[in-house]
């Protein structure tokens, strides 16, 4: 199984404004049981028992939320597990927001410095819905034999439909004797809806997960290949210069690093899907038998709920989803979301999700 477990918790949630803000993004927001999306992940990493680290990438300006989430689940876990939480559980604040591989990559340098050994690293976001986790802990399984190889892994998510909101994977030759871990024979770009559709039909074409299994060692050395400034930034970090480490509300952080300072400095915002997943010929991706989805609109968000959320009348009115702090009154409208929260409102067409993102822009030019 795979030894370290990196949480990617810096976004800013724009696609679920208002609800989701820049300084309370989506992965803090609660769904049921009063867990939110962030410590899902967080149960998730647990579940998957990891013999090393657990860690957590956030902005700085995150840092006390994420203490706190990560301090407020303890009451709630078994006690192997809040030792695991208390003892290897680490927040790491980047000096600034560089998309996916610079904390990816700052990561596998920190682990590699402190706890020198072989790491075998799966990443996880903050904003997924998965279940059931037994069939995460199977497929992880096989992820991490996979990326043990020296392979880089992802999971390819079974497509239910056309989605345009999703980068897809198409699915090259088998490697193993089920046939659920295959080589990767190209990514793609979130298509259009008529690419969608063919896709859709071809039957070997996958939703992209979003979530990486990897040794330390293979991504820098995808790194060096394919992304060289990066690589070179990072590799600038001395062996010997760990960091300063403090405690934030008991919950172990990264107080001073000024190495990763200088390397941050020099590194440029890049997802890792561009500088090593379409790039390399050493992709591979484990067929997922569970259920997933990444929350990245109102549209996804609305299933998670049998009900509207908040105070509501409906006069002829149908198939609205509500989720407001103050009351709403629905009349003569159909197929609506309504989200009330911060302060702001937003009134979208359902199926209407990839427009919230341009509204936000919109909002902050004219305040």
């Amino acid at each position: 199984m795979f030894t370290d477990i990196v949480i990617l918790a810096g976004g800013f949630g724009e696609r679920l404004w208002p609800a989701s803000s820049p300084q309370c993004p989506k992965q803090f927001m609660t769904v049921s049981g009063g867990v939110s999306f962030l410590q899902s992940s967080i149960l998730r990493a647990l579940a998957l028992k990891p013999v090393g680290k657990i860690i957590i990438v956030t902005r700085s300006d995150l840092l006390e939320p994420v203490a706190m989430h990560c301090c407020s689940l303890l009451p709630k876990l078994e006690v192997s597990d809040r030792k695991k939480i208390k003892n290897d559980l680490y927040i790491i604040p980047e000096t600034a927001p560089k998309q996916t591989t610079a904390p990816l990559i700052l990561s596998c340098c920190f682990l590699d410095i402190m706890f020198p050994m072989e790491h075998n690293i799966l990443v996880l976001t903050s904003d997924h819905i998965i279940a059931p986790i037994e069939k995460f802990i199977s497929d992880s399984e096989k992820a991490s034999e996979a990326s043990g190889c020296g392979r880089f892994v992802c999971y390819a998510i079974p497509p239910t439909g056309a989605a345009t909101g999703y980068g897809y994977i198409k699915t090259g030759k088998a490697v193993n004797k089920d046939g659920t871990v295959f080589k990767i024979e190209q990514f793609k770009e979130k298509p259009d809806k008529t690419t969608a559709e063919q896709y859709f039909a071809s039957g070997n074409y996958w939703w992209n997960s979003g979530m990486f299994g990897f040794t330390s060692s293979t991504l820098k050395k995808e790194l060096c290949e394919y992304q060289q400034d990066i690589s070179d930034a990072f590799a600038d970090i001395p062996d010997g210069s760990k960091p300063l480490t403090g405690y934030y509300n008991g919950i172990k952080y990264i107080e001073q690093w000024p190495e990763m300072d200088n390397a941050y400095d020099k590194t440029p915002a890049i997802a890792i899907d561009k500088s090593v997943a379409e790039k390399t010929s050493n992709a591979y991706a484990v067929r997922a038998s569970f259920n997933w989805d990444d929350i990245g609109s109102w549209d996804a968000f609305e299933k998670l709920f049998d009900s509207n959320e908040g105070k509501i009348a409906e006069i002829k009115s149908s198939n609205c989803f509500v989720y407001s702090d103050v009351p709403v009154a629905l009349c003569g409208v159909q197929d609506l979301i309504v989200v009330i929260k911060n302060g702001s409102a937003l009134v979208m067409k359902k199926g209407a999700g990839s427009m919230v993102r341009e509204a936000v822009r919109q909002m902050k030019e004219n305040t």
